[in-house]
C-alpha cells in the first residue's frame, strides 16, 4: 500500500474517533525543507468542518497519530500543516521491497487497456530536419514512452506532408538546375540534396521578382507573375491530375527525403509505429462534412462553402470546405483522426504534438470531433510548445539559414569531446570508445536542455552550455551514473547480507525519500504531458545523491552490514536515473 493511502486510513480513522467526522480525501505535500517532517498533511480544509484552535487541532491528531500508526514516530504543527516524521523502520521495509524490482515506477499495461496514439515529428519532404524538429521529436517520443510507464499501451505516428506547392518547388528546381544529380553521385543525405534545391528555387524566384519590378512591376504583381512560381503552380496542378512523369519525380525525390529522414531519426534515438501521408489523406474528411451537413452541425453559404458556426462556444465561423469542393487542413485533420481511430480500433485518445502556434487550430478541430459525436474525442491533447532559438536567432529555411538536426547533433558531439579532453577525463579509452562516448554525452546534453524545459515554454539553446559538467545538465547527471557503476565495479564483497541497519543516517533518509517519489512523478509526467518533470525529478535524485556521497562513506565504511545497505542504495539511485533517462530517450555511460 502507497504511504499517502496507509496515512490517509490513520487520519481518516483519527478525524472519526477525535470529532465524529468523515472525510473522503486527504490532501498531502512534501514536507518543506526548513521543517522536520517526511510528509506534511495540509488539514487546513478541515477547519471548515472542526471547530477551533488550528495547533491544537493538529496536534491532536498527530498524536493521535503516534499513538496508533507505528511508521509515525513523531510531528510538528506549522500553521494549517502537520509535519509527520516517519520510522526508519518504515524506509527500510520500502527499500527491501524494491531494491530487486527492475521495473520500479512502472506500471503494468492492462490487457484491456485504451491506447493513446502520439504524433510527432510530421515533417515536409521538402528540407531536412531543424531544431525546431529536435524538439518536437524529443517531446513526443518522450510524452509516449512516459504514457506507456504510466500504465497505457501508446502507438507513436506521424503525418509527413508530402504535397503541396512547397514539394513542386524543390521538384522544379532539380529539374531546372539538378542536372540529374542524386544522394549518390553528390554524396548529400537526400533530405539535405531536395534542400538545397529548395533553398535555389527561392533565391531564383527573389531574382525573378527583382527583375520584373526593374521593368516597371509592382511587387505584388512580380510575385504572381514571376515564372517559376507559375510553373510550379503548374506542376502542382499536374501532380494533381496524375501526370505520369509528375508523380515519378515526386516519388523519386520524397523517396530520397525519407531515407534522409530515417538516418536523422536513428541518430536522434527517436521510432514510429505507423506513418501517414497528407497525400493519402488530403481528400478524408470530405465525407464527414456530409454528415455534418446532414446533423445540423455544419452549414452551407450561397457560394457552395461549408461552414461550422463556433461563436457560441467563444471561438468564430471555421470553414471546412471550400465552395470549389476542395477541403482545408482543418478538413483533413478531421478525417485523418477518424481514419486512425478506424486503423487501431483500440484507441482511446490522441495527443498531438505541435508547436504553440497551432494553438487555436486544436481548439477548433477537438470541438468539432466533440460535435459530431466521437467520444474520443474528450481524449485528445494538443501538446503545445514554444519555439528553439538559438543564440545567434532565429531559423528560416527559405534562406538556406536553418539549423539543421544532423549538423546540430554532430556539434554536440564535437563540443563534448572538446569539453572531455579539457578536463582530462579520458584515460584509458580507445578511440572507439571515446566516439561512442562523446555521441552518448553530446546526445544527452542536447536531449536533457530541452526535454528539463517546460514544453510550453520558448528555449534559448546554447550547446557549450548544455554540455557543461556540473549544474542541471546531462552530462552531470551521466556523470554521477557512471561514477556509481565505478563504486559497484569496486564492491568485491558480498552484497548478500540479509541485515538491514538498526537505523538510518539522515542522508540516507532523504536518498530514500526521493526514490520513492519515482512512481508518483511517472504519473505526473503522463497526466501534464511533461518530459520536464522526469527530467528534474533525475536532477533532484541525483543532487540527493552526491549530498550523501559526500556526507557518509560507502566503500569505506567499517561496518558490513552499512556498507552493504550503502551498496545497494547507490545501486538503486543509479537504476533509477537510467530508468527516467531512458523515458528521455538518453544514454547513460557505465564510465566517464
Amino acid at each position: 500500500m502507497k504511504l499517502s493511502q496507509i496515512l490517509t486510513l490513520s487520519i481518516q480513522k483519527a478525524l472519526q474517533d477525535l470529532f465524529d467526522i468523515l472525510i473522503d480525501k486527504v490532501e498531502f505535500q512534501m514536507t518543506r525543507k526548513e521543517f522536520e517532517g517526511d510528509i506534511t498533511l495540509v488539514f487546513f480544509p478541515l477547519l471548515k468542518v472542526i471547530k477551533g484552535n488550528p495547533l491544537e487541532i493538529g496536534t491532536k491528531i498527530g498524536n493521535y497519530l503516534v499513538d496508533n500508526e507505528e511508521i509515525v514516530i513523531r510531528f510538528n504543527v506549522v500553521s494549517g500543516f502537520l509535519n509527520i516524521v516517519l520510522s526508519d523502520d518504515y524506509y527500510i521495509t520500502f527499500f527491501n521491497e524494491i531494491k530487486d524490482n527492475p521495473n520500479f515506477g512502472v506500471v503494468e499495461i492492462p490487457s484491456n487497456s485504451k491506447a493513446v496514439m502520439v504524433e510527432y515529428s510530421s515533417p515536409n519532404t521538402n528540407k531536412p530536419l531543424h531544431l525546431g524538429h529536435v524538439r518536437n521529436n524529443l517531446l513526443g517520443y518522450a510524452v509516449a514512452e512516459i504514457i506507456k510507464a504510466s500504465g497505457k499501451k501508446v502507438y507513436k505516428t506521424q503525418i509527413i506532408n508530402d504535397r503541396g506547392i512547397h514539394i513542386c518547388k524543390s521538384m522544379l528546381a532539380w529539374q531546372k538546375f539538378g542536372n540529374g544529380q542524386t544522394p549518390e553521385s553528390s554524396k548529400l543525405k537526400g533530405d539535405k540534396l531536395v534542400g538545397n534545391f529548395y533553398v535555389k528555387f527561392d533565391q531564383e524566384y527573389k531574382s525573378q521578382i527583382s527583375e520584373l519590378i526593374t521593368q516597371g512591376k509592382s511587387e505584388e504583381d512580380a510575385k504572381k507573375l514571376a515564372p517559376i512560381i507559375q510553373e510550379a503552380q503548374q506542376m502542382l496542378l499536374d501532380w494533381e491530375a496524375g501526370k505520369p512523369e509528375v508523380i515519378e519525380l515526386w516519388k523519386t525525390m520524397n523517396e530520397w527525403v525519407y531515407d534522409g529522414f530515417a538516418q536523422t531519426y536513428k541518430n536522434l534515438g527517436v521510432d514510429f509505429d505507423s506513418y501517414y501521408y497528407e497525400s493519402n489523406t488530403y481528400l478524408l474528411g470530405k465525407e464527414v462534412v456530409q454528415f455534418g451537413l446532414e446533423k445540423g452541425i455544419f452549414e452551407k453559404d450561397p457560394d457552395g462553402s461549408v461552414w461550422i458556426d463556433l461563436t457560441p462556444d467563444g471561438l468564430d465561423r471555421k470553414i471546412v470546405l471550400r465552395s470549389d469542393g476542395t477541403a482545408v487542413y482543418m478538413t483533413q485533420d478531421i478525417g485523418t483522426a477518424i481514419q486512425r481511430v478506424k486503423d487501431f480500433s483500440d484507441v482511446g485518445g490522441m495527443v498531438y504534438t505541435v508547436g504553440n502556434e497551432q494553438d487555436y487550430h486544436f481548439k477548433v478541430l477537438f470541438l468539432i470531433l466533440k460535435k459530431l459525436g466521437f467520444n474520443w474525442a474528450e481524449s485528445l491533447f494538443h501538446l503545445s510548445y514554444g519555439m528553439v532559438e538559438l543564440p545567434s536567432g532565429k531559423m528560416k529555411s527559405r534562406e538556406g539559414t536553418v539549423v539543421d538536426a544532423d549538423d546540430l547533433m554532430e556539434e554536440m558531439t564535437v563540443t563534448a569531446g572538446k569539453i572531455a579532453a579539457e578536463l582530462g577525463k579520458l584515460d584509458g579509452y580507445s578511440e572507439e570508445e571515446k566516439s561512442k562516448l562523446f555521441k552518448m554525452i553530446g546526445l544527452g546534453a542536447l536531449k536533457y536542455y530541452i526535454l528539463k524545459v517546460d514544453p510550453k515554454k520558448q528555449i534559448l539553446f546554447n550547446p557549450e552550455e548544455s554540455v557543461d559538467f556540473a549544474g542541471n545538465t546531462g552530462p552531470f547527471i551521466q556523470y554521477t551514473y557512471a561514477r556509481i557503476q565505478s563504486i559497484l565495479r569496486k564492491a568485491d564483497f558480498g552484497l548478500d547480507v540479509a541485515n538491514s541497519p538498526a537505523e538510518l543516517h539522515p542522508k540516507e533518509k532523504e536518498l530514500l525519500k526521493q526514490i520513492a517519489l519515482y512512481p508518483e512523478v511517472i504519473q505526473n509526467a503522463a497526466n501534464n504531458h511533461s518530459p520536464a518533470l522526469i527530467a528534474n525529478y533525475t536532477y533532484e535524485l541525483v543532487k540527493e545523491y552526491n549530498s550523501f556521497y559526500q556526507s557518509v562513506s560507502i566503500l569505506g565504511e567499517e561496518d558490513l552490514t552499512k556498507k552493504v545497505f550503502r551498496v545497494h542504495l547507490s545501486k538503486k539511485v543509479a537504476e533509477t536515473i537510467k530508468a527516467a533517462f531512458k523515458l528521455l530517450g538518453i544514454e547513460v555511460p557505465e564510465r566517464m
